[in-house]
Parts: C-alpha cells; structure tokens; sequence
C-alpha cells in the first residue's frame, strides 16, 4: 500500500481543490515520489487503489481513509492522462486478453455462495475443498452446524481460508459487467458508490480538471492525441458516474461521435467504447441521440474495423434503448434490428450476449415486435437453445422468447419450430435460477397464446410437474408465482380431459408484415 498520507501537504491536492492545475514539477515529484516512470506504472496503481476503495467500503471501519484514497485516485488518474504521451499496453494488453478469455467462459452462477445463493463478497474454503462466502459460513457454524453445507461431511476443523484467487475473479468479472458484488441484496449500484468516494474536493477538482483537458485534446489534438484520449476516457468511465458526468458537462460525446468514422481501428473502438460507458449516464443518451449517433452507431455494428468495436455498438444501444422514445427510433432504422439478429447468429459469445439484451430492449416497444420476428430470430433462437453450452446465452435467449410469446404471431412462430421439448427440458436441467424463471414465464405466455393445443402438449411431460412444484420452494418469488399459474393450467386440462375429447388444434397464424 502507497503511503499517501505524506503527501497529503503536496502542492498538487491544494492545487485540486481550488480548480487549479499544479505545476508540472509537483506532479513529477509526486510521480517520482510514488517510483511510477511509465504510463502503464501508473495505470497499475490506479487499478491498486480503485480495488482498495472498493474493498474498504465495504468495511465500514476503514471507511474514514476512502477520502485519502479517493484523492490519490484522482491526483493519479490526472497524472496518467497529462504527464505520459505514451501508451505502453502491450504488456497489459496480452493480461487482459487472458483474462478476458477466462471471464468469458464463467457465469454470474459460477460465484454464487451454496447457503445464499448470492454473489459472495468474501470466498473462503473450508477444509473439505468446497467454498462458501464467509458470512454465510459463519452464520451456519453460530447455528451449532459442524458439517460441511454441500457434503454434509464432518469438518476436521473449522478453519476459514480466504480464497484470494477467486475473489479476484469476482472482482473482475464484476468490473467487466458493471455489476456491483452484493447488489442482490442491498441493491446498491457500484456507480452510487463511486460518486460518494469522489467526495473528496481533491478528487472532484481533478477529475473537473482532466474532463476539460481530455474535451480539448478530442477537439484540437492531433490524430494520436484523439486516439489517445478516447481511450483515457474509455478508462474513466467504465466504472465511475461522476467522472461521466463531468465528461458529459464539457462536451465529449459530439467529439467521440466523429471518431466512429475512422478509418482507425483503435481509434474506432476506443471511441464506442467510451461512449459505451457514458450512454449509461442518462443524460448521455439525448446527447448522442440529438447528434445524430444512432446511425453512426449502427453502422459500426455492421461494419466496425474490429469485432470489438461491433460488440460495443451493440451493448451501447441497449443502453439507450432504456429510454421509450429511442426504442421505437432505433426501431424505424431499417438495419438496425437485422444487424443485432445478424450478430446473434455470427458474434462471438459477448456479440451475442450483448445482441441479445438490445433485442429484448427493443421489444418493450410494441412496434418492434413484428420486425424481430420478420428477421427470423425465433428459428435462430431456438437453435441457440440447443447448440450453446453458455449458460448465459441460453438464459438471454430464453428472456427474448419470453417476451416475443407475450404476442400471439410470436406464440404461433415459436411453437412451428419445436421449441416446446427444448424448454422444457432446459426447465429440468438448468441451474440458473433466472433460467428457469424465464422457462416457467415462457411456458405460461406459450399456455394463454397458444390455447389447449399447447397445454395438451405439456401435459405429456412427465417431469414438467415435477419442475413446477420444485419452482414453489426453491425458485425466485416471480417464478414460484408463474409456476402455480401453470401448475392451476394443467390441473384444469386434466380435469376437461376425457377420453373421447377432441384433439385442440393450433390457433391459426396471423400475417406478419414485413419492411
């Protein structure tokens, strides 16, 4: 840990507080003090502190040092955007890479605590191998418990091993989809967080000095410059509001719009993926709507230089597909809705994920139904149903098919593919919780549209009711809901029935316009 506390008499923090830029040998000597030469030293301690405030805020103890951290934080994100020309990420670059790749074959499941089935904040293991998080472990050993949870072996002993390595993992995996660890049960947003941390006037003063500097240099700076600082702010706003808000004060987001036009993949990527990050801000989103950014937008998710690049247009929109107006803007846009269909079929696993979110987006607006279903998703997701081993994508296909049901016409279109058997049996197997809700609200939609014909189907499952009345004890509180009403809807087929009963037929389909 930096000891900061010495330098809290440095001209630069006075400099800060008062809107003032310190002169550049105060910030060299801070530099110098520190022993960071390079700009990817820099960036490393910037990574040190932002998982030390994390950390620490959780820690209502320790909470009095956030300030002194949160200052450091600011003087040294300052220093990485103005005192380095260069950006010396190849190294990095090759750990993020791994990284990336081991992130992308976890799931939100994969983290979750066996006694809360929550997201653990704190991961130890026991001596039977098997890893609990420690509040949870605790609470089962001051129940008088001396087993194992999982096992329901005799624990040797009840030592408590931090597991430093996966706790690690967590945090990342929850930086790279903006989750907060712990939001299941506190609903607190990590970007809430981080805009009380930035309390401090040192801090504030910084990030007000280098949203300003970084605007001037996306105007006036030279093609390197603009390269790199879209990629600064790209930095900046992946997980801090307030450095958002700032950026979005001083105009940065018509700036970032030109940058999708270059014929520079990095420059290209940097710049949606900084806009990315502050089309979660809302005001962000009347901004790049107002300057024409949808369009740009969607042409990068067709033709973006790098597939990274495409993967980031598609999640912008989702973002901005929060807000009903642009729903149904983004929906007249002709390519729009078969570009993210296309990057379902063709993306890597986050094009997909990520497509798959801005199409369930899209479909909160009314209008948009009949075009999803004319670009030929159903056929595709059902086909994702079976052929994907990511729990993830499954789970967003599910939530797709779910809403496209709520209509008759996507009623008719899913049971025409054999989508019925599929969903039933992901209902049995899965261990997604979100999963099965999304099967159990897929299969009442299919039920009410669908008519006897679908429940008779059903009825024919000899494990379906088994799930249902699992989903009464063990599911979410949505799910055990939607599972009585389909439990209620078989029950009364079953009491109809007879032997000499016609067999239902299959509402017939209405036509689907098409652009």
């Amino acid at each position: 840990m930096i000891n900061g506390s010495s330098m809290m008499s440095s001209g630069s923090w006075v400099g800060f507080k008062d809107g003032v830029d310190p002169d550049r040998n105060e910030k060299q000597q801070v530099l110098y003090y520190l022993g960071i030469k390079k700009w990817s030293e820099c960036d490393k301690e910037i990574k040190f502190l932002d998982t030390e405030i994390g950390t620490e805020y959780l820690n209502e103890e320790k909470r009095r040092e956030l300030s002194l951290l949160s200052s450091l934080m600011g003087l040294l994100s300052y220093c990485r955007c103005v005192m380095f020309d260069l950006v010396d990420t190849k190294a990095n670059q090759q750990v993020n890479q791994w990284s990336t790749k081991m992130l992308n074959g976890v799931s939100p499941d994969d983290f979750r605590c066996p006694i809360s089935l929550e997201i653990m904040k704190d991961p130890v293991t026991l001596c039977s191998g098997h890893t609990y998080d420690r509040a949870s472990i605790l609470k089962w050993f001051r129940a008088g418990n001396s087993t194992c949870p999982k096992t329901g072996e005799r624990l040797k002993n009840k030592e408590l091993v931090s597991n430093l390595a996966l706790k690690r993992t967590i945090q990342d995996w929850s930086v790279e989809n903006g989750v907060c660890i712990g939001e299941e049960s506190n609903h607190k947003n990590r970007d809430i967080t981080r805009t009380v941390l930035a309390g401090s006037m040192a801090a504030e003063g910084a990030v007000k000095l280098l949203a300003n500097f970084l605007a001037g240099r996306l105007v006036d700076g030279t093609s390197e410059e603009k390269n790199k600082a879209a990629y600064e702010i790209r930095l900046l706003t992946k997980t801090n509001i307030f450095s958002r808000s700032c950026l979005v004060e001083v105009g940065c987001i018509p700036s970032l719009l030109n940058l999708l036009s270059s014929k520079d993949s990095s420059t290209q990527e940097n710049a949606i993926a900084a806009l990315l990050n502050l089309s979660k801000h809302q005001k962000s989103r009347s901004i790049i709507v107002g300057n024409g950014g949808l369009e740009l937008i969607i042409d990068v998710l067709k033709k973006g230089l790098k597939v990274e690049a495409r993967n980031h247009a598609a999640a912008t929109l989702f973002y901005i597909a929060s807000i009903e107006e642009y729903r149904k803007l983004i929906g007249e846009i002709p390519e729009a809705i078969p570009a993210l269909v296309e990057m379902v079929r063709d993306g890597t696993n986050r094009g997909k994920k990520n497509a798959l979110v801005a199409i369930f987006g899209l479909l909160m607006h009314p209008g948009n139904h009949w075009k999803v279903l004319a670009a030929g998703t159903v056929p595709l997701l059902v086909d994702l149903l079976s052929s994907s081993n990511r729990q993830e994508i499954v789970t967003n296909s599910l939530a797709v098919l779910a809403t496209i049901a709520e209509k008759v016409e996507g009623t008719l279109a899913i049971i025409r593919h054999g989508a019925l058997n599929v969903i039933v049996r992901i209902l049995d197997d899965s261990t997604s919780r979100a999963g099965k809700e999304y099967c159990v609200s897929l299969l009442l939609a299919l039920c009410i549209n669908g008519g006897a014909y679908v429940v008779a189907l059903l009825a024919k499952s000899p494990s379906l009711m088994g799930s249902l009345y699992s989903l009464l004890s063990e599911g979410t509180s949505r799910a055990s809901k939607k599972a009585s009403a389909l439990i209620r809807v078989l029950h009364e087929f079953y009491e109809r029935s007879s032997p000499g009963a016609m067999a239902p037929v299959l509402p017939q389909e209405r036509s689907v316009h098409v652009w």
